[in-house]
């Protein structure tokens, strides 16, 4: 049994959509305004086609219109950077979003610059990192933003605390790192060089895992009572040779310390595609003056 507080990222971010639903109602009926989001996806990479699915799915859901461009695998980069320009001066769309990985002919940098900082709901563009960093208007990532929500949630007031963030990429570690930053915590970006790493994790009162190594921080790495977002997803080979999810973090040891943690599946992953709508939502109400509901802070 489990001693810790199992975060559930899968009710949380159904709650979420459920008033992202209920707020686009009201921007239809009061502004005449359908949020519309369109994802790019280049190639046929299994995983992506999942995600590209479901995004469909939940925006539709959500009432939200849902445009969606399949491009071959070969697409020249000069098609798809015409098909952005398109979608950045088209009014009814209000998020874009390109789908990575990219196949290797295109350069991903040069395909989020060129998505209008206005409408990149991922939050990749250097505009909008830019203004994380430097606490202006911008979109944060999907993935910190919706981990952000669930520590809100879990430990309402975050000031003063201490935080590691384990991984420094651009679309998670980064960014995690700026939000709790402006949410008053102190905080260490750690990474697969850190020395001492278990010793700057154990001093943590919270841990963001998002280095992609399956079970790579353990039980004992972690402060009694500390909260525990992780990011990870990895697949590994489980009982009987079947694949089974696993996060960056080892759960069975790490659920025995943890005041409370995200499990793997069912944490952090359900809240990335509701961020993604929630910023969707926001481009919406920016486009047309109208004021910004704040959700997800107070479920």
């Amino acid at each position: 049994m489990s001693d810790a507080k199992i975060i559930d990222g899968k009710a949380f971010a159904a709650k979420l959509r459920e008033d992202i639903t209920s707020e686009v109602t009201k921007l239809k009926a009061d502004h005449g305004v359908t949020p519309g989001l369109a994802v790019i996806l280049v190639g046929e990479d299994p995983a992506s086609q999942v995600y590209v699915r479901n995004k469909g799915k939940q925006t539709l859901e959500c009432g939200m219109n849902s445009y969606e461009h399949k491009l071959s695998p070969d697409t020249p980069q000069a098609d798809l950077l015409a098909l952005i320009a398109k979608l950045n001066a088209d009014p009814n769309v209000h998020g874009i979003l390109c789908q990575l990985p990219v196949p290797d002919h295109i350069d991903e940098q040069a395909i989020l610059a060129a998505i209008d900082p206005a409408k990149d709901v991922d939050g990749f563009h250097v505009v909008n990192a830019g203004a994380l960093a430097t606490g202006g208007e911008g979109f944060a990532p999907c993935t910190p933003y919706g981990c952000l929500m669930l520590l809100k949630d879990t430990l309402g007031d975050l000031s003063g605390k201490r935080a590691v963030v384990v991984g420094r990429s651009n679309i998670v570690g980064k960014p995690m790192a700026q939000l709790l930053l402006k949410e008053s915590c102190t905080v260490t970006i750690a990474h697969s060089r850190t020395r001492d790493l278990p010793d700057e994790v154990r001093r943590a009162d919270i841990v963001i895992a998002a280095v992609g190594r399956p079970n790579m921080i353990k039980g004992d790495w972690i402060a009694p009572g500390a909260t525990v977002i992780d990011v990870g997803i990895n697949r590994v080979e489980g009982d009987a040779g079947k694949m089974k999810l696993v996060g960056d973090v080892e759960f069975e040891t790490a659920s025995k310390v943890a005041g409370a943690i995200t499990p793997v599946p069912g944490g952090v992953g359900p809240m990335t595609i509701a961020c993604l709508l929630n910023n969707t939502l926001i481009s919406a109400c920016r486009a047309n003056g109208v004021a910004v509901p704040k959700l997800g802070f107070d479920s």
